[in-house]
């Protein structure tokens, strides 16, 4: 629920937040807030309040749909008491400038302009997996200029693997794997999965056989294999025991500052290796953050993982501005300071934790692999979980809302100029007119040239891939 990669320790006095999920031991806890004081409670409705904040966006094509109706009306019947009553016209003349008058301002080219755009948009969308929830949010998103990027689980994996593995003093790489996972088989920590995985893909399996194995809390694991007491945790276990850490220092400073999760090894008395994990960037993150950067947007990253952790990753991605250990209600918070500097900011989760952050943001970009109420709350859901389709979307929404434009001007614009001509203003001087049938035609092909423009966005999909 922290959005953290690796699980963390906890002591005595410690806060354990509901919904977190305890990896080894048992655990001891008193419920100090129930019910509505608690932090899924809190994040309910951090997402209630955000979502009912939201005014709902008036459609512009609509309005002018509508105007346009009573407009046609009115133009129709002043082009009939124009030449009815003032230019003495005959009854038939004045009822056919009229009708085609009528005919001619019918508002359905301009109310086809947008839905047509939307309907191609949102289809292509679909196509690539990016599944966009309303015509509101395929238009609002191409006014994007700031996005706030979760880290674990959306920039990465979510789970950590074994970045580096390095052996000392006569052991080799498999060495260390073997007997780490050896020590670390029956245990459900995910880094000891990760070591597990990690063995059996170098190929360095078969486990070796232990004796009085012990499990120290808050340092690491101990037990006797092939007669020599084999030590596996973090820095304070190895020195506890006496052991020299000589060339395994370089290495552990060198990987914690990079903020991986280390366990360090020792076999009979030496250090023998360390072994470096880490949650592992997508492959398409870098250059999801630098085409998000190309397209002008402020990138920021947001995550409840320790500061070195968040700041290795955001040197990586290419991201300046980052938010680390922030805790799951309070993500909604950094959300609105930005709205506050006058950005319209999109947020992309896919936990639980970021439902009020979701919620919050202008547009609200959920991960399909992440939790039910993540893409509940999300205004659009990449069902890949490619950070890449975060650009895609934008990319796509651009694209559609300036097909929206180019509709609305043809369609206002055909508007403009035809209805003088059915009324017959220039018809004594150019000897300009349009029969009822002919205006009917001429409308109808207004609506075609609307809908074909709109077709014509599928050429934004070769913009939509890497």
């Amino acid at each position: 629920v922290t959005g953290e990669s690796i699980p963390v320790s906890k002591k005595i006095d410690d806060k354990v937040i509901g919904g977190s999920v305890n990896q080894t031991g048992t655990v001891k806890f008193r419920a100090k807030e129930v019910g509505a004081e608690t932090v899924l409670a809190h994040i309910i409705k951090l997402v209630e309040t955000a979502q009912n904040s939201k005014a709902p966006g008036q459609r512009i094509a609509d309005r002018a749909a509508a105007w346009l109706v009573v407009l046609a009306v009115g133009a129709g019947v002043a082009a009939f008491l124009g030449w009815y009553a003032v230019a003495g016209a005959t009854l038939l003349t004045a009822l056919t400038f009229a009708i085609s008058t009528v005919v001619i301002a019918c508002p359905d080219a301009l109310g086809l302009a947008t839905p047509t755009a939307v309907a191609v948009g949102t289809g292509i969308g679909a196509k690539y997996n990016i599944l966009i929830k309303d015509a509101s949010t395929l238009e609002n998103t191409s006014k994007i200029n700031a996005i706030v990027l979760d880290k674990t689980g959306t920039l990465t994996e979510g789970k950590p693997r074994v970045t580096d593995v390095i052996a000392f003093d006569g052991f080799t790489e498999h060495d260390v794997l073997r007997y780490e996972a050896s020590l670390e088989s029956g245990s459900n920590h995910p880094l000891a999965k990760a070591i597990l995985e990690e063995t059996e893909r170098r190929q360095a399996l078969p486990l070796e056989p232990m004796e009085k194995f012990e499990s120290i809390a808050g340092q690491g694991l101990r037990a006797v294999i092939k007669g020599k007491v084999v030590l596996a945790g973090n820095e304070k276990l190895l020195r506890d025991n006496g052991i020299d850490l000589g060339n395994a220092i370089s290495a552990f400073e060198k990987f914690a500052g990079e903020g991986k999760t280390l366990s360090l090894l020792a076999i009979g008395g030496v250090a023998a290796g360390v072994i470096a994990a880490a949650d592992p960037i997508k492959p398409s993150a870098k250059k999801a953050v630098a085409a998000l950067k190309a397209l002008g947007l402020e990138v920021a990253m947001i995550t409840g993982d320790h500061e070195k952790v968040a700041a290795a990753v955001g040197k990586e991605l290419g991201i300046e501005r980052i938010f680390s250990e922030v805790l799951p209600e309070d993500k909604a918070k950094y959300l609105k300071k930005l709205q506050e500097e006058g950005k319209f900011v999109a947020m992309v989760g896919d936990g639980i934790n970021d439902a009020p952050a979701l919620a919050q943001a202008d547009i609200g970009i959920a991960i399909g692999a992440g939790t039910d109420v993540a893409k509940e709350t999300g205004n659009i859901v990449l069902m890949k979980s490619d950070p890449y389709d975060i650009v895609a979307a934008i990319r796509l929404s651009k694209a559609t809302v300036t097909k929206m434009k180019q509709n609305l001007f043809w369609a206002a614009i055909y508007n403009v100029l035809a209805i003088p001509v059915a009324a017959g203003a220039f018809y004594n001087s150019l000897g300009w007119s349009l029969r009822p049938e002919i205006a009917a035609l001429l409308m109808s092909a207004s609506s075609i040239i609307v809908a074909t423009n709109a077709v014509l966005l599928k050429k934004v999909e070769s913009k939509l891939k890497i």
